[in-house]
């Protein structure tokens, strides 16, 4: 029996942005998009809202006109980002079709569209900050101390009738929660996002959602090559944290229906194909820009990258470095090895913590790749460039 491509296309979409608002860490800020407008293929239209305050009555005159201003404004959507799947014919029988695509989807979802829908919006959302300096500076031992200042920095200018979310580092998050201070005042409250309802902790009744700490950098490359995905950008930083208002920000998230093709409409190959589109930006209205405020890593200036080297097999010698320094807080090391300059497959080297790490002597014949993560007071700050050593 073929499979009904359209009617599976349509289920197969809405599961899918159901995951999608289970799964994402910042998925609740489409909940805030309802009152935009689509007026062209990129581009979106939010209003924003300003009135004018009270004046005096005046017993003669009766009341002063005030005047509401409406500003629609106009955002381009920057992310269209798509990718085509197959499943081989000889992989799946007529019955399994429904079950396993839709697990495979699934996964896809929650392994590479989630993770890089959140990266963006944080990343976004930190370099609003940082250029409007709503900033605060910390200390990794005391992450309470440094969440309060941020939620008392979005308190000032939104008021405290706002619900806030605080989005945090892995491993500040981490921290946070050994702390003696927060162990007595940490509650579980409701959070909706969407139409999922979701238990999370909160503080003072600020939501404290955790995000690893790969999401949490201040700019990334959303590659166009073969393997797609993002990675940080040279220049990205770590965002410890991240405070704002839970209706600051308007997540426009446009998924394309997903396209199914059988085996015998699919003309590349003897295959079910899965077409997967989402067209997403997120956007801040200009009477919030001074609502986002976040804790960022210190600046790690790295003056001289691992440099690459070519070498002769059996006659091995020499090693690879970086030097860099920190604005503030303590440098350390962790060298990896990669699969090539795009640091696919990257894998840890056990021992390589210094800013130098010798090359290993026992290397035959091809082309082998390092690079060393900086981290700052414990936690990744940056990646150095990746080093190409040659063996012939």
């Amino acid at each position: 029996m073929p499979v009904n491509s359209l009617e599976n296309a349509v289920r197969y979409s809405e599961e899918l942005d159901k995951m999608f608002a289970q799964k994402s860490a910042t998925g609740f800020f489409a909940d805030n998009a309802l009152a935009t407008k689509f007026v062209g293929a990129k581009t979106v239209i939010i209003p924003d809202i300003n009135f004018q305050g009270l004046a005096d009555y005046d017993r003669d005159t009766g009341f002063t006109r005030g005047a509401i201003t409406v500003s629609n404004t106009s955002y381009t959507m920057a992310m269209d980002r798509a990718r085509s799947l197959q499943i081989d014919r000889e992989d799946m029988d007529e019955t399994g079709i429904a079950s396993l695509a839709g697990k495979i989807l699934g996964e896809y979802v929650r392994t590479k569209v989630v993770p890089e829908c959140d990266a963006y919006v944080i990343s976004k959302l930190a370099g609003l900050a940082a250029t409007r300096a709503n900033t605060v500076d910390g200390t990794v031992s005391r992450p309470f101390e440094a969440l309060n200042n941020l939620i008392n920095e979005v308190r000032a200018n939104v008021g405290f009738d706002e619900e806030l979310v605080a989005f945090l580092d892995s491993r500040i998050y981490a921290a946070l929660m050994n702390s003696s201070e927060v162990t007595r005042i940490i509650t579980v409250s409701d959070f909706k996002q969407g139409d999922v309802n979701l238990r999370v902790q909160s503080l003072n009744g600020v939501a404290i959602i955790p995000v690893v700490s790969e999401r949490m950098k201040t700019a990334y490359t959303f590659n166009n090559t073969a393997a797609g995905g993002f990675t940080p950008a040279a220049n990205a930083k770590s965002v410890y944290m991240l405070v704002c208002p839970k209706s600051g920000a308007h997540l426009v998230k446009k998924t394309e229906q997903m396209r199914i093709f059988t085996p015998e409409q699919n003309v590349d190959a003897d295959a079910y194909k899965f077409d997967y589109r989402i067209y997403y930006d997120v956007f801040v209205n200009k009477s919030g820009l001074d609502a986002v405020w976040a804790w960022i890593s210190p600046t790690v200036t790295i003056s001289s990258q691992p440099a690459n080297v070519s070498k002769t097999a059996g006659s091995i010698s020499g090693s690879l470095s970086v030097t860099a320094t920190a604005s503030s807080g303590t440098l350390s090391y962790q060298w990896y090895s990669c699969e090539d300059t795009d640091k696919s497959g990257a894998v840890k080297i056990a021992g390589k913590t210094s800013a130098s790490m010798t090359i290993p002597t026992d290397l035959t014949a091809g082309k082998y790749y390092y690079f060393v993560k900086l981290k700052v007071d414990g936690i990744e700050a940056t990646d150095s460039s990746v080093a190409t050593v040659t063996v012939s």
